[in-house]
Order: structure tokens, then C-alpha cells, then sequence
């Protein structure tokens, strides 16, 4: 039988856990009450005592009435969904193949994690130098035709760039979540519908894909979730386009961090956050409302 804890001082515990709430504090509570004050409230560009100006829903107002704000969102939007679908199916395709132990699986299942270690930035930075026009790998294709690619020209192919370097860092992740997945799956079960005749695609459509579905969904709220306001996205998009060509890539939490940091708008940016949080919200009630209908846990 486990014995609890004592403590016969009420001190002690509170010493213990004080150095976790100061953290807490300063990098949630603080930060999170700054914002809803800046959001209503005209905050100045370069701080002061007494001369922050209570505005009501003014900044509201103002990042409504902004045509580049909407822009963002359907940027955000497409950025996320595209980014999502493609590095799902990626690393599904890649946990099928581990999971059937083709030749050569195991050293590849330990190098497919390995882009989930290396920091966003870092990953922003290869990418821009790997695809850039006019020296990079890629380059090759603009002996066919000019600007046949070229990111920092085109809005359509700097967006394609963001969304493949997003989706090649979190492929890593997701294929450790699916492989376990189809690894819990019994062998019983793929044995019976191979000598059944069923092949690889029918298998993964028929019995994987359903019994994976907690896996899926899970992945589906982490990785919308990231790419809307993950660090992810604004390190990559930073690095790789700056936001550009003629704000092509300028998603919602890039705006944000610009406007407030670059900009020196800390009102509008506080009220962006609040209608980023708000929207992230909303999706993530449509997922656990509608999406997880489909999901059977048994």
C-alpha cells in the first residue's frame, strides 16, 4: 500500500512549488492581462507611465475596417489546411511503408524524425537557400524557362515554399504518432485481410485509416493549431519570405509580431491576438463538434 506525502509544515510545499507559479506568472497571467488592456486601450509606441488612453472596441474597429487584416486571414487559412493535409499525408504514406517492414525500414524510421528536432528558423533558412531562383538547387529549372520558379517575385510560389517547409519539419512528428498507431493495430487483423485478398491501398483505406482515426484527429487539432499560431510558422515564414512578396505570405501571426514588434503598434497587435485566439477557438469547437463524430475510440 502507497503511503501520501506529509508535509508538517504548510511552508514547505508553498517553497516548492513557488519557483513553477513565478514562471506562470511572468510568461502567462502577465502576458495574457497585458494584452486584454492593450487591446482596449491605446498603448504608446515607446512606453510611459499615465499615458495609455482607454479606446473601448476602437482597435476592434480599426483591424475590421483594414482590407490587408482579411487578406491575412485567408492567407492564414489556406497556409494552414494545405500545410496540415500535406504533411499528414506524407507521414502516412511513410508509416504505411515502415509499418509493412520493407527493406531498409528501421534506418529509415530512425532518420524520419529527425526534421522535428531542428528549430524552426534553422529549417526557414535551409529552405531559402535550397529554393532560391537564382543559386540554389532548385535554380536548375529557371535554365528551362525564367522565373519558371522564383518566391521572391511570385506571391503563389513564396506561399508553396512556406507550406513545404512547414509541412517537411512536422512530418517527423507526425510519423512517431502514426507508427505507433499502426503498431498497436494486430497483425490478426492485417494478416486476415491481406488472405482475404485485400491490397495495400484497400487495407489502408478500409482498416487502418478507421482504427487510426484517434490518432488522425488528434494530429488534425495539433498541427491546424500550430500552424495558425505556432512559433513554427512565424519562424519559417520570417526567414524564408519575410511575410512577401507583396504580403503573399503574410499569415495572421507574422502580422501580429510584425505589427507589434517592427511596427510598434501594440494595440492593434493585442487586438489581432484576441480574434487569432477567438478563431482558433471556433475551429477547434467545429473539430471536437463535428469531426470527432466520425472517430470511434473502441
Amino acid at each position: 500500500m502507497n503511503k501520501r506525502a506529509v508535509f508538517k509544515s504548510w511552508w514547505l510545499p508553498i517553497l516548492f512549488a513557488f519557483p513553477q507559479l513565478l514562471l506562470i506568472l511572468f510568461f502567462f497571467y502577465w502576458p495574457a492581462t497585458s494584452v486584454l488592456t492593450w487591446a482596449f486601450s491605446l498603448e504608446p509606441a515607446f512606453g510611459g507611465v499615465g499615458e495609455r488612453l482607454f479606446v473601448g472596441w476602437d482597435n476592434f474597429r480599426e483591424v475590421f475596417a483594414d482590407s490587408e487584416y482579411w487578406q491575412s486571414v485567408s492567407l492564414s487559412l489556406f497556409f494552414a489546411f494545405s500545410a496540415t493535409a500535406l504533411s499528414m499525408f506524407v507521414a502516412f504514406v511513410l508509416a504505411i511503408c515502415v509499418d509493412r517492414q520493407l527493406k531498409g525500414s528501421g534506418l529509415f524510421r530512425f532518420f524520419y524524425i529527425w526534421p522535428y528536432a531542428i528549430a524552426a528558423p534553422a529549417v526557414g533558412l535551409a529552405f531559402r537557400f535550397i529554393f532560391a531562383p537564382e543559386s540554389g538547387l532548385i535554380a536548375v529549372v529557371n535554365t528551362w524557362s525564367p522565373d519558371l520558379w522564383n518566391p521572391a517575385k511570385f506571391g503563389s510560389h513564396a506561399m508553396i515554399l512556406v507550406i513545404v517547409c512547414f509541412a517537411w519539419k512536422w512530418i517527423g512528428y507526425n510519423f512517431i504518432f502514426m507508427t505507433a498507431g499502426l503498431q498497436s493495430i494486430p497483425r490478426s487483423l492485417i494478416e486476415a485481410s491481406s488472405m482475404d485478398g485485400s491490397g495495400p491501398v484497400r487495407r489502408a483505406f478500409d482498416l487502418q485509416i478507421p482504427l487510426l482515426a484517434p490518432t488522425l484527429f488528434f494530429l488534425l487539432v495539433l498541427n491546424l493549431t500550430e500552424s495558425f499560431v505556432g512559433p513554427d510558422t512565424y519562424g519559417i515564414v520570417d526567414l524564408t519570405t519575410e511575410g512577401g512578396p507583396n504580403k503573399a505570405t503574410n499569415v495572421m501571426v507574422y502580422r501580429i509580431v510584425s505589427e507589434a514588434f517592427r511596427g510598434l503598434n501594440y494595440s492593434g497587435a493585442a487586438a489581432q491576438s484576441l480574434i487569432l485566439i477567438a478563431l482558433i477557438m471556433l475551429f477547434t469547437f467545429i473539430q471536437f463538434r463535428y469531426v470527432e463524430r466520425r472517430v470511434h475510440y473502441k
